[in-house]
């Protein structure tokens, strides 16, 4: 189970809250958490941390509506069909989101009342791209869960430098612009007083090291095109569109930079017995009309194997019986959904002789317990 808090009330709202209404009271929140304006305040980051993973999930519909359906994911596997990926979004995501949300590509000053700077703390080394994967898997395996290994084409680390982008035997030096710290620090004046803002080093790009003498092999970027194995955890009980966040199975960063996120979308094939609804499942079983009328007991199908049910006397065609708990597993939650068995009457397109004169002595018999036409026959 995770331990995150309830989204809604990490940033105050109710969860009919509009679009508007949720913005402004992110707005508020990480201006009065964030780091700039509480530097010896370590708790005030992670509130602002935490708003803006809130804020990252409820302003997208449909994400949204998969956390009000399901809540968190499960960390374990960074389960992320419902709000990102395990554990969240780091400090540096939530700082760069802050920014792109309100527009501030000038930074904290933009937002305080200063004039420009280069971010409020986000920044350093550029982290690898993002890449996604879809993965199809069957009804059976959605419902049990699978493993699956699958071989991703991105780039990864080169070998000749492990990385570095410098020519074996050489090393990257120390950028002299920012003394290897990545980031360079401006002091400027807001309406709010003095504010110490930082950004991001112009001559090493973040890196805080350059390269002197680039390695052959990958031109100084440090990365080549490679190919990497994985295996990927299915949950169970997914469904068509979720999906889940593997940290650092991106691509590789340049120059031993952070690798970026890998997003698995699982894709759930339509099954040849089930349909599904939700974590329901619905079969269709043909009867023959004796059956309907007089009663029976039949097999039928479940994800687990077949299971007895018995079928009443006069039970009308398209009756729906619940099999409770015979559906899919809850993601993230205890318990299944159910099956629905959905009774059809079946008649045979031919009959033989002897069986059509036996149905037509029983047909002048049922003929004067036929109901006369109307609405709602079988309320």
């Amino acid at each position: 189970m995770s331990n995150q808090r309830d989204y809604y009330e990490v940033l105050g709202v109710g969860r009919d809250a509009s679009s508007a209404e949720v913005k402004k009271a992110y707005r508020a929140k990480a201006i009065k958490f964030h780091p700039d304006k509480n530097p010896d305040d370590p708790s005030a980051a992670e509130k602002f941390r935490e708003a803006t993973e809130a804020y990252e999930v409820l302003k997208d519909p449909q994400r949204k509506a998969q956390y009000d359906q399901f809540g968190h994911a499960d960390p374990s596997q960074g389960f992320g069909g419902f709000g990102g990926g395990a554990g969240g979004i780091d400090l540096n995501d939530a700082l760069e989101s802050f920014l792109r949300n309100f527009g501030m590509g000038g930074g904290m000053g933009d937002m305080f009342g200063g004039s420009g700077g280069s971010g409020g703390g986000g920044g350093g080394p550029q982290r690898g791209r993002n890449l996604q994967l879809r993965i199809t898997v069957s009804l059976a395996e959605a419902a049990k869960g699978a493993r699956k290994t699958v071989k991703i084409n991105k780039q990864v680390a080169c070998g000749e430098c492990h990385g570095s982008g410098a020519r074996p035997g050489s090393q990257p030096v120390t950028c002299p612009q920012c003394r290897g710290q990545g980031r360079v620090r401006q002091v400027r004046q807001s309406l709010l007083g003095q504010m110490v803002t930082e950004g991001i080093c112009p001559q090493c790009q973040g890196k805080g090291s350059t390269v002197q003498d680039p390695c052959h092999s990958c031109n100084g970027t440090g990365t080549v095109r490679g190919e990497e194995q994985l295996e990927i955890k299915v949950p169970a009980g997914v469904s068509s569109g979720n999906y889940m966040e593997l940290q650092g199975k991106g691509d590789a960063g340049a120059n031993g930079a952070p690798a970026g996120h890998l997003r698995v979308v699982f894709e759930v094939e339509d099954d040849g017995l089930f349909t599904r609804h939700g974590d329901d499942l619905l079969i269709d079983v043909p009867l023959s009309p004796i059956d309907l009328m007089l009663g029976t007991k039949v097999e039928v199908p479940t994800l687990e194997g077949k299971v007895a049910l018995k079928i009443p006397a006069g039970t009308q065609s398209h009756k729906v019986f619940r099999m409770r708990r015979k559906g899919m597993p809850h993601v993230n939650r205890p318990g299944s959904g159910d099956q629905l068995v959905r009774v059809l009457a079946w008649t045979p397109d031919k009959l033989e002789k002897p069986l059509k004169q036996k149905l037509e002595a029983v047909r002048e018999d049922l003929a004067r317990k036929v109901p006369a036409p109307g609405r709602h026959l079988y309320d």
